[in-house]
Order: structure tokens, then sequence, then C-alpha cells
């Protein structure tokens, strides 16, 4: 990023919505997430003093789902009140908010058109899960061609062990410097270089 005039960053923010957070569901991820809801507050802080935009794209599922096929039990109902943004999390009425049907906020949603539209080069990524749908519009911001960062203390997943091997299997990849693991702080420093 740095000395590159060209890049422009989003702030993409996953599945930060009331099921994940509500205690009497049950769910591993309600603990371990909590503490990266600062730290996302504070970088969105940072985006929009910038002009940088901030997208939160949540999940939204039918209650018939596909996905609940599987050993996932419904959750985060389109339309529901657990499908909504966690109330500590700052949203401002210039952030874009983009339920998504499946774990990438690319799949059948329309970011790919609303990022060219405000000339974005690079996708930010926080949020939950980060084996899951973090990573998985990570890998599809690449595959539409936007650099890609993960931001470590930004995400968190049911398990810090989970965590930290997802983060670590990408640490080091081949497509470096177009996607890349940073904290907050070397991100927002490479950033400042543009």
């Amino acid at each position: 990023m740095r000395g590159d005039e060209s890049v422009r960053p989003v702030l993409v923010v996953i599945d930060m919505v009331k099921d994940y957070f509500d205690a009497s569901k049950g769910l591993a991820i309600t603990r371990l997430a909590a503490p990266i809801v600062p730290a996302i507050n504070r970088l969105a802080g940072v985006f929009r003093q910038r002009h940088w935009p901030v997208v939160f794209s949540t999940d939204a599922f039918d209650k018939d789902d596909f996905f609940f096929r599987s050993r996932m039990k419904p959750h985060a109902l389109a339309g529901t009140p657990g499908a909504e943004l966690i109330d500590d999390l700052e949203r401002h009425p210039r952030d874009y908010w983009l339920p998504k049907p499946r774990m990438s906020a690319f799949f059948k949603t329309g970011l790919e058109h609303w990022l060219r539209e405000r000339d974005v080069t690079l996708c930010a990524i926080a949020g939950v899960a980060t084996h899951f749908c973090v990573l998985a519009t990570a890998l599809d911001a690449l595959c539409h061609d936007f650099q890609a960062v993960l931001l470590e203390d930004c995400c968190m997943a049911p398990s810090l062990s989970t965590h930290e091997q997802t983060l670590a299997t990408y640490r080091r990849n081949s497509l470096y410097p177009l996607f890349r693991v940073l904290s907050t702080r070397d991100f927002l420093a490479a950033a400042a270089g543009h």
C-alpha cells in the first residue's frame, strides 16, 4: 500500500449480528468476539475521518435455508432482530448495511459494483468468524480483483486456536502483497503512506 496513490480501502465488517452475541443462544463465538467490538468501532472511526467507506455485511438467512440442512441451527434469519447489527457497534448514516445470503459479502449482494462505483481497490475485513465468513469474503475480494487484508485484531472465530490457525495459514501466502494478514496498527501505518 505504501506509496501507491491508487489504493482506496473499504472496511468490510462481517456478521456482527445480535444472534452471534446473545449468550442465550449458546454460540461459542459470543464470549470470544465481544472484545473485538471496540477495535472495530475505533477503526471504523478512522475510516470515516479519512472518507473511506465502511460496509456492514450480515447474515440474512431464509428459515428453510440450505445451510440449515447441516448441523447448523437456524439463526440470523432475514427480517428478525437476530439478523440486525449489535447495538454496541457504531453505525453511521453513510455506512452501508449489506445483508448477505451466504458466507461471502460478495455472493449475490452487488458489493463488487458498489465498491467499483467508489473506486475501492482494497478490502480490509473484520468480524466473525475468521475461518468462515471473514475468510470467504477475503478470498472473494481477491477473486474480484481487490486486494484483501484480514485484520487480525478485528476478527474472531469460535475458538482462539481456530482464529490463530486461520491467520497463520495466510500470513505467508503466494498472493502477498495482494492478500495479507495485518494488525489494525500495521494496516493504518501502511495506509497512511498512500
